[in-house]
């Protein structure tokens, strides 16, 4: 894939690894083009069904401060990681971030733009921008307060103080803590029973709950809502599901049943 991105895909999931061990895994523009990149094979590959984000032992420490620490303004605007961890947010396919050491900064930004987080025990989270004279700048400020509602975010950006793993799953910011010799393991089993459900189904209950945060009137989003509801009921996995369940069977979704005839 890259010299710092590796794509691996295997039974419909997609495993996204950042590899720059000696740093951390600290993001750097580099490292970000080449994320960019791999996102962009995964939104034109239809028999992806999830993707994961994984580091060795570190998520991601980082921004690389080293590459920043001189920018000017209109340099920092095209530094920024925004356009490429929107680009992950709007994949259409549920995403997960598996989480293991240090997840600071733009590191805990890139999980944030992940439908799901799942943490070791060992891991370190937050946003300590503040303490570098900056903030948040790829969507630390928008993403967290919806996560975990805005006086615990605000709390966490103007600390910039580090949490456990354990106090995020506390606060809701990460959905899951597991140890460390089991981590792998349930990631896997988490991919795998996200792979196992209806894509069609979990594509629409993903865009329309992304479309009814960026709706404030309630009616609106009741009303798309219940398109993207019923919509699925022109699909062959609406059928098989309800089926199954009337005959009390397993069913078989649509890119399962293609894939095993």
């Amino acid at each position: 894939m890259g010299s710092f991105v590796r794509l691996e895909v295997k039974e419909r999931i997609a495993y996204l690894s950042l590899e720059r061990p000696k740093a951390y895994n600290a993001l750097s523009r580099q490292v970000v083009d080449e994320l960019d990149e791999a996102l962009e094979e995964i939104a034109s590959c239809g028999s992806i069904s999830v993707l994961v984000i994984r580091s060795r032992k570190n998520f991601a420490s980082g921004a690389d401060i080293r590459e920043m620490a001189d920018l000017t303004q209109a340099e920092a605007e095209k530094f920024s990681f925004s356009p490429t961890f929107d680009k992950l947010a709007e994949i259409p396919i549920p995403t997960v971030a598996a989480i293991e050491g240090y997840a600071l900064g733009g590191g805990l930004e890139l999980a944030l733009a992940c439908d799901l987080r799942i943490a070791s025990e060992d891991a370190v989270l937050g946003l300590p921008e503040i303490t570098l004279g900056i903030m948040p700048g790829a969507g630390g400020t928008v993403r967290l307060p919806r996560i975990i509602g805005e006086a615990k975010a605000k709390e966490l950006i103007y600390m910039g103080e580090k949490i456990t793993a354990r106090e995020a799953g506390n606060i809701g910011l990460v959905n899951s803590v597991v140890s460390p010799d089991s981590f792998e393991e349930a990631v896997e089993t988490l991919a795998g029973k996200l792979s196992a459900r209806s894509g069609s189904a979990l594509r629409a209950a993903k865009r329309s709950i992304d479309g009814s945060l960026q709706e404030p009137d309630r009616r609106r989003a009741s009303g798309n809502e219940r398109q993207n509801w019923s919509a699925l009921f022109g699909t062959y996995d609406q059928k098989e599901g309800m089926h199954a369940f009337i005959e009390k069977r397993r069913p078989e979704f649509e890119a399962g049943k293609s894939e095993g005839s």
